[in-house]
């Protein structure tokens, strides 16, 4: 047994020291590689012309009744931060909020960037305008009517219901957090799969813990925006993230290394996978609390249970994603 225990032990620190080496593939993505994959790996028309919601299309009846049986003692844990209303150099845009009576008080919030957790819909992000599945509105019209017509998070009102899979970087690699500018490799993904006894498939949402908030909590806030410093996914993962056929991906940092590793584009991940693949992302999460209750289980999937708030025409909502094991 004593035997067992070490080389489980040593299989590990190998695992984790895996994930620190350079990979031995490439994981330099060019320009044209870049626009190649926008027509290969496209969504756009898989599930009609008309689709609004695209990758949550993945998220089956079946995938539902799979994700509820994943509940076996009822435990929940949040992945959303608290409400923040003190500014800072990664809040630029803090929640607004005042007493109005002793039972009443009022929230006022600009979600989208680095700070606020929420979720992107499909009419967030545009490639010159264009956005997923050929959506292209006319920006006057969009703003007289106070929203967009088609993709918007209205689309996604009934609720988001499916399997979780939490991959935890910084636990692979025996450190409290990734660095700020750290890429993350589909490499990096499959060793912690192989790890943890997970592996991440068609329908899931997928989240990337990074450890960015233990890291604010020991360091302070740092410029976590595009033109600054976070951990995050390649632009080498694209074709991963196609080929595991996600519904959704989120990450406690906008998913998308910054500075980007690809030339022209601060945000290749990010855009690449709500224009292209149609996948809605949930920024800003805390995985904290996650992190340590899968842990404890050994667990590293979960339901998912998700709620945006029913904003005709909005192009996402503050949310507060719950995993329930």
């Amino acid at each position: 047994m004593k035997t067992l225990a070490t080389s489980l032990l040593s299989g590990m620190l190998i695992v984790g020291l895996a994930a620190d080496q350079p990979s031995s593939q490439s994981t330099a993505v060019t320009r044209a590689d870049y626009d190649r994959w926008k027509n290969e790996l496209s969504n756009w028309g898989r599930w009609g012309k008309d689709d609004q919601i695209g990758a949550l299309n993945l998220i089956t009846a079946a995938k539902r009744r799979q994700a509820a049986a994943l509940v076996k003692e009822g435990f929940s844990v949040s992945l959303a931060r608290d409400v923040d209303t003190e500014k800072a150099i990664d809040n630029p845009q803090p929640y607004e909020r005042s007493m109005l009576a002793i039972g009443s008080d009022r929230f006022g919030v600009a979600f989208h960037g680095v700070a606020h957790t929420h979720l992107d819909s499909l009419a967030h992000i545009h490639y010159n305008g264009v956005f997923y599945n050929g959506y292209r509105p006319d920006e006057a019209a969009v703003m007289k009517r106070g929203g967009h017509e088609r993709n918007s998070i209205i689309n996604v009102k009934n609720g988001i219901f499916t399997r979780g899979v939490l991959i935890d970087l910084p636990r692979l690699r025996g450190v409290p957090y990734l660095e700020p500018n750290a890429p993350i490799y589909a490499r990096d993904i499959e060793a912690f799969e192989k790890m943890a006894g997970v592996k991440v498939s068609e329908g899931d949402a997928l989240f990337i813990r990074t450890g960015r908030w233990a890291r604010r909590a020991k360091l302070g806030a740092w410029d976590t925006g595009r033109n600054g410093q976070r951990p995050g996914p390649s632009a080498s993962m694209i074709p991963w993230l196609k080929q595991r056929d996600i519904a959704l991906l989120g990450s406690d940092v906008p998913p998308s290394v910054a500075p980007s590793d690809l030339a022209g584009e601060p945000g290749p991940v990010h855009d690449f996978a709500l224009v292209t693949l149609g996948v809605h992302l949930f920024d800003n999460c805390d995985l904290e609390a996650l992190a340590e209750a899968a842990s404890a289980r050994k667990r590293w999937d979960f339901l998912l249970t998700v709620a945006p708030l029913p904003i005709r025409g909005g192009t996402g909502s503050p949310v507060n994603p719950i995993a329930t094991f």
